[in-house]
């Protein structure tokens, strides 16, 4: 596999961007390219942390997968209400600066997306608003509802992505039935019968974001394909992240032909 930091700049954001990449160095047959998964990091990392935290390099070794890291800041992969449009980077604009470097496929079947607390909510964020182009999402530890950030009694005490969530959201009242509310555009969905992805979710006793998975599960169980993973004992930390991003990609449905060495 090849290891690749790729600097451009981001029409959309009007920034200079930088993405991490880890791709295979000759690539297995198929006319459409390489699937591709978008990886992505937490509140308080970037878009190395995956890759310098776990062992994410060896676990893709001889997959036909390109894995991309992409970095939003505390965004919340959100278009925000002050600040930056990063989820119209993240959904549009990003796939097709993957599609035109690397020899990535940008068919619903060939993409996912995956990623560890704030990432997990982009993650589903992307399953969920965006479910003609992705596949299957994975979502670890995933704070995946954001009103416990923007009540009057927060649940969590970092101050400054408390006011991220505000200055991305608006108000509890604002982020209610609105594009950022997963669990109010996945019903709407389901009322559709819109075709969904594939759900992965994971999360661990011990996590302060463990609440907000029961309640997704209870919410969503047997309505989507949705594989959840309670662990015991284990709370918001790389090692279970490493361990689950394994369990990830082996249940993800990437063609195994493998990319040649």
């Amino acid at each position: 596999m090849a290891f690749l930091q790729v600097e451009f700049y981001s029409e959309t954001l009007a920034l200079a961007s930088t993405i991490n990449v880890i791709a295979p160095e000759r690539r297995a047959g198929g006319a459409d390219g390489c699937a591709v998964l978008y990886l992505l990091h937490g509140g308080s990392d970037n878009h190395t942390s995956w890759h310098r935290f776990s062992s994410i390099e060896r676990h893709v070794e001889g997959k036909n997968l390109i894995v991309v890291m992409p970095s939003v800041q505390y965004s919340f992969y959100s278009d925000q209400k002050y600040g930056f449009p990063y989820f119209a980077y993240l959904a549009e604009e990003l796939p097709a600066v993957v599609k035109g470097l690397f020899h990535a496929s940008d068919r619903r079947e060939d993409t996912f997306a995956a990623g560890l607390s704030m990432g997990g909510y982009g993650a589903f964020k992307l399953g969920i608003t965006r479910p003609d182009k992705f596949a299957a999402v994975a979502s670890l530890s995933g704070s995946l509802d954001q009103r416990d950030r923007l009540g009057p009694s927060p649940g969590i005490n970092n101050q400054m992505m408390l006011r991220m969530a505000h200055l991305t959201f608006g108000s509890e009242r604002e982020y209610e039935g609105s594009d950022n509310d997963l669990a109010y555009v996945l019903e709407n969905h389901l009322r559709s019968g819109a075709e969904l992805p594939k759900f992965y979710q994971a999360c661990g006793t011990l996590d302060h974001n463990f609440s907000i998975n029961e309640s997704f599960y209870r919410q969503f169980e047997g309505r989507v394909d949705l594989t959840y993973s309670v662990d015991e004992g284990r709370g918001h930390e790389w090692t279970y992240w490493d361990e689950q991003i394994r369990r990830v990609l082996e249940w993800l449905p990437i063609d195994e032909g493998g990319a040649e060495r």
